[in-house]
């Protein structure tokens, strides 16, 4: 029966949707996380009469035809790209992005990754790296002797040396944006690789040409709200639970019609 594969096919979108839906929630408090979202699409369908189809010599025609969908079937479990909230962290080398753009870090194997983590330490060269040891791209070393870094809205970072009365600038920091951002791969670790989907970056420093500005001592949360994930897991339970009840009352139609069939 057609109803037992459409309904075995919304359980199992369904089953992906929940699953989509607490590894945001397990996200709550990861910092720079964005949120995924799944998309579904009806499959393909039987039309047993065409709409438009001729039904007599005269050309009288159907004004709405008959077909049977197959079910449904997930597209996507796209990127919700939105800005987080900022919170403050009163650390020095914390860095959150307010706008367009994200960071980007250099992995062991020689490529970039982009992320919206700004959660940065230095390594024992004084390079600013992330929590996994992975350079800042450009790379900024810090000197030994400095007394305080400062990193400025647009990108700079300067640095306090005793002796000078100026602060000397050791760096800048170069943000990316991608034309589809939704495109990127995520590859854990808060980072993402570009794709063909993503389309190639553009690099450029922060508050010009349409990037985000910077805000030292700052990072920025998951977009995950809490509320609205919940009633998601609600609404998903709950159409987890009707094409259930789809299943169990077309084996019992099903039954009937052996029985009767037997009889």
């Amino acid at each position: 029966m057609r109803a037992l594969y459409a309904a075995a096919t919304g359980m199992a979108a369904q089953e992906l949707n929940v699953q989509v839906i607490s590894n945001n929630i397990a996200n709550l408090r990861t910092t720079g996380y964005k949120r995924q979202q799944a998309h579904f699409q009806d499959l393909l369908y039987q039309n047993l009469r065409r709409a438009g189809s001729a039904t007599s010599d005269q050309n009288n025609m159907l004004p709405a035809g008959l077909a049977l969908g197959s079910g449904v079937k997930t597209t996507s479990t796209a990127r919700v790209m939105s800005q987080g909230t900022l919170s403050s962290t009163e650390k020095t080398y914390d860095v959150a992005i307010r706008g367009e753009g994200f960071f980007q870090v250099t992995l062991p194997d020689g490529r970039t990754a982009y992320s919206r983590d700004g959660s940065f330490d230095l390594d024992p060269q004084g390079q600013i790296v992330t929590r996994d040891g992975y350079l800042l791209n450009p790379a900024i070393a810090v000197p030994n002797n400095a007394t305080g870094v400062t990193i400025s809205g647009s990108g700079i970072v300067q640095a306090t040396v005793p002796g000078q009365t100026a602060p000397q600038q050791i760096g800048q920091i170069q943000v990316a944006r991608f034309v589809n951002k939704v495109g990127l791969e995520s590859v854990g670790d808060n980072l993402f690789v570009e794709t063909l989907a993503s389309g190639p970056p553009v690099v450029g420093n922060p508050t010009t040409d349409g990037f985000g500005s910077l805000q030292q001592s700052y990072l920025e949360e998951a977009n995950v709200n809490a509320v609205t994930e919940i009633s998601s897991l609600i609404a998903a339970q709950r159409a987890y639970e009707m094409n259930s009840k789809v299943v169990t009352a077309a084996d019992q139609m099903l039954s009937t019609t052996s029985q009767m069939f037997r009889g």
